[in-house]
């Protein structure tokens, strides 16, 4: 008897990247598919308290919820759904009788099992009573002590789930590391108790433990393993159902239909990855090195667009505990704390301020209009002889007189051959700084936003600092959704598009306020359209 069944959480795992928000049409799609290929279990996605179902999406209120996508009673095809302990009330589940879904995914945490373990124990019970198959996921279970293993083995051991989790909830496991899970959890659990694998990609090791922990159970142990269709996931992802189940069919003659996925990924995934990155990437494999949430990296690499040594650096920063969660305030706090490096500016301030002090200033942000607006620029500066100040780019049809860097990737990118004499860098960027005018970091940000620590923002209250007489400001357009935003394509468009008006709204709200500091002492006007004057 085959000993191995695929569990396909594409609608469940593979939706956190999209908050879950697949169309009914999707969701029933993918479903025909993976039944149609013989997948053996399918997770339709996450019970969640404070829902109120509408559709398009996979977070439910209720199995019933889940149980509308079930088109005919599939015999051989299970139907589960996930429970994040604290996040849903088990108590509330109707019983397995009323509703397709056979078995529920248990899911929590080492702090909820030191914490809460008998309401744990009696939450799981309480499923197992309503008539649901539970299957039991103690996440990131490399993160536990042997004495915590074997505890929780223990508690598997009475309450007799479908299967016990191994779960690689960082993408942090190597070869041996599974093993040493694997001959612990082989030896103490209950035989009869399954062994589900859920891995993620973060260090692209999934399919190889896969294969590994697919050849240490073979004749022993029941075996499930956890994937997702094109390995679709937050960050790096999951194993892919396609690569399991063509080595399982030409390795191991499992009757699977290869081809029945391959349609769904062409049909319902393509669609969607072309809005979402997943996939393998240094900061994933960050996340995975470090044990840290994923949310933690996307965070650092979306919003500051820091090198990835820099991401290392922060992540190892936090604690390892707290790491493992998320907390956007706490990530801001070490951020700042990491770049606010203070250094002694005073002489070079003063050489800033003999050249720019009573002077008009052209800034020149990285927006399309430089390029759109190319003649009224130039015309601009042959009339007025303004000094004209880059940020963060070099423009390819404009000399500047100076460029102004902030930002640690864009610094990385040009370093090597710009003019040093002509630059201005933020005591945030550490390396390859030797002759270029170096200011305070802390002292440009403001400290108040999300934002604080935009680039043309911060080189404007350094304008402010230096007694400027005028700004005129040309490329600082604000951000557009589904355009091309910047001159220079490896700014990151893509990010920006998802969140352009509140990003706008914030960075509206930071002009504003340096506008309101330096009225009566700098007049500052647009060169070039904007969508913060058209705010205003």
């Amino acid at each position: 008897m085959k000993n191995i069944k695929i569990l396909d959480c594409t609608l469940r795992d593979g939706g956190r990247i999209i908050n879950c928000n697949f169309e009914d049409i999707t969701v029933s799609g993918i479903m025909r598919q993976l039944i149609k290929a013989n997948i053996d279990v399918i997770e339709l996605g996450f019970l969640r308290d404070g829902v109120e179902y509408q559709g398009d999406s996979t977070f439910f209120s209720s199995v019933r919820d889940a149980d509308r996508y079930i088109e005919n009673n599939h015999k051989l095809v299970k139907f589960v759904v996930f429970v994040d302990y604290g996040l849903y009330d088990v108590y509330k589940l109707e019983p397995a009788i009323q509703t397709e879904i056979s078995g529920i995914r248990f899911g929590f945490t080492r702090r909820d099992l030191l914490e809460e373990k008998e309401e744990l124990i009696r939450a799981m019970r309480y499923i197992k009573k309503m008539g649901y198959e539970l299957y039991f996921q103690d996440v990131n279970t490399n993160g536990y002590s042997e004495q915590e293993l074997l505890e929780i083995i223990n508690i598997a051991n009475e309450i007799k789930p479908v299967s016990f989790g191994i779960v690689d909830t960082y993408g942090a496991m190597y070869l041996d590391d599974l093993e040493k899970l694997w001959h612990v959890v082989d030896k103490q659990l209950d035989p009869v108790i399954g062994v589900d694998f859920h891995s993620h990609n973060n260090m692209q090791m999934s399919f190889a433990l896969t294969q590994r922990i697919i050849h240490l159970a073979e004749k022993k142990r029941q075996l499930i393993i956890d994937a997702t269709l094109n390995g679709m996931g937050k960050c790096a992802g999951n194993l892919n159902t396609e690569l399991i189940l063509d080595f399982l069919t030409r390795k191991h003659n499992y009757d699977y239909d290869l081809d029945a996925v391959l349609d769904a990924i062409d049909r319902y995934l393509y669609p969607i990855k072309k809005d979402n990155e997943w996939g393998y990437s240094i900061p994933a494999f960050m996340a995975g090195i470090y044990k840290a949430h994923p949310n933690n990296v996307i965070y650092l690499t979306e919003k500051y667009r820091l090198n990835s040594r820099d991401i290392k650096y922060i992540i190892s920063g936090i604690d390892a505990e707290k790491r493992q969660s998320y907390d956007y305030d706490n990530i801001q706090g070490i951020y700042k704390k990491y770049c606010s490096e203070q250094i002694d500016d005073e002489f070079t301030m003063k050489q800033l301020r003999e050249k720019f002090e009573g002077k008009t200033v052209l800034v020149l942000a990285p927006g399309k209009t430089i390029e759109t607006h190319d003649k009224e620029i130039k015309s601009y500066i042959g009339e007025h002889k303004p000094i004209k100040v880059a940020v963060n780019f070099v423009p390819q049809r404009l000399s500047c007189d100076y460029i102004f860097f902030a930002n640690t990737i864009r610094w990385g990118k040009y370093s090597n051959w710009v003019e040093r004499s002509k630059c201005i860098v933020s005591s945030n960027i550490f390396d390859d700084v030797e002759e270029v005018f170096r200011v305070n970091y802390t002292g440009l940000i403001a400290e108040d936003s999300i934002f604080f620590d935009n680039s043309t923002i911060m080189l404007l209250n350094l304008l402010k600092k230096l007694c400027v007489n005028e700004i005129q400001l040309a490329g600082f357009d604000g951000l557009q959704p589904n355009m091309e935003n910047y001159i220079d394509k490896s700014f990151p468009n893509e990010k920006v598009n998802k969140d352009s008006y509140k990003t706008n709204l914030e960075i509206h709200k930071l002009f504003l306020q340096f506008k309101e500091k330096a009225a009566s002492k700098i007049e500052v006007n647009f060169l070039t359209p904007s969508i913060y004057e058209s705010m205003e």
